[in-house]
């Protein structure tokens, strides 16, 4: 039930990730961000942009006279400069944006981190927060989307998102270390390896990570093709028809047999009488969701441990957020620090 206290608050959820920041909060405003900032390498971009930095599409599309900054890596805050730490504060100040504050209006999020965060990490993310929010907590990312859709038991979530692939095995209670895991191999993974295995096909491709991850939010798919994967890129200058099906499914795949190992590892974890419908139970979140045919080559790898179905959440984008807004409506503030780590009164 929503506390009362809750109700004079902003509440906002917030899905941090590698590649994009996905917001909601009680107001019933949500957003959608690419998590980059693009600061102008001199004084011809500032005039350009009449602003000294832009946030996420923009400053992808406006690259080329840009120095960007990824503030996250492996779904973890960068330590390489302050100029990644500053990135990260704006995009977490435009998430809360999303909610217009009101003047002393009280802001209270939910944040999620990666399902093995260290503590280290989790306390950097949460110091960043101060002067954003009045109360943060940071919970695992597998978690939030569980708690969104209710499935809290017998139940194992794999998040695919950009920096890593979140195993949870919920068991009806708030996950312990021992219940989750981490897989450093992600959509950015995906994407590194799509772009070398093209620039080997094809001597004079004009292609970049950017391009990379656009061909595979559009293309990706895992076992037999259903049609062949044709597109225009330049080759030393000239647009040319290039197929890049093998290169898109053998870049795909390479994340099955990790997250084939993690379901395994994961399954163990449960009482044996449970683990059957544990097996009924997987769900896919996460933008990595999306890769076509994944949900059945995980079924058919885990033949062997009875019948397994896979289903993959409704709304890949915001299914952390809003799990991460609806326990913030549902648990009073003063009872945060019983779910995870906490920063702020």
């Amino acid at each position: 039930m929503t506390n009362q206290k809750n109700e004079r608050a902003l509440l906002v959820g917030i899905d941090f990730g590698t590649a994009r920041t996905a917001v909601m909060n009680s107001r019933r405003q949500k957003g959608l961000l690419q998590t980059v900032v693009g600061y102008p390498r001199d004084i011809i971009g500032v005039k350009l942009l009449n602003r000294t930095l832009v946030v996420g599409d923009e400053a992808i599309e406006k690259r080329s006279y840009l120095d960007l900054f990824h503030p996250l890596e492996d779904g973890v805050l960068k330590e390489a400069s302050e100029k990644d730490l500053e990135a990260a504060r704006e995009i977490l100040q435009q998430a809360v944006a999303q909610g217009e504050p009101r003047s002393g209006e009280r802001i209270c999020g939910i944040i999620g981190v990666p399902a093995r965060a260290t503590a280290a990490n989790r306390r950097q993310l949460l110091q960043l927060t101060d002067g954003i929010l009045d109360l943060c907590l940071a919970v695992s990312e597998p978690f939030m989307v569980a708690y969104g859709l209710s499935r809290l038991v017998n139940t194992l979530i794999v998040d695919v998102g950009a920096g890593t692939i979140d195993l949870c095995a919920m068991k009806g209670s708030v996950p312990t270390a021992d219940s989750q895991l981490s897989i450093l191999k992600g959509g950015h993974y995906i994407d590194r390896l799509l772009e070398a295995t093209i620039r080997d096909a094809y001597a004079g491709v004009q292609i970049d990570h950017y391009l990379a991850r656009q061909l595979k939010e559009q293309y990706a798919f895992v076992g037999a093709a259903s049609e062949a994967v044709v597109v225009t890129l330049r080759v030393n200058g000239k647009p040319m028809a290039l197929d890049i099906t093998e290169a898109i499914r053998v870049a795909c795949e390479t994340i099955v047999p990790d997250i084939v190992e993690g379901i395994k590892t994961l399954l163990v974890s449960f009482a044996p009488e449970c683990q059957a419908e544990a097996l009924a139970n997987i769900v896919l979140a996460g933008g990595g969701s999306r890769i076509r045919g994944l949900g059945a080559m995980l079924e058919h790898h885990l033949r062997d441990y009875g019948d397994v179905h896979v289903t993959m959440v409704a709304d890949p984008e915001y299914g952390g957020a809003y799990g991460a807004l609806k326990l913030a409506m549902e648990l009073p503030p003063e009872y945060w620090h019983q779910i995870g780590d906490v920063i702020g009164d």
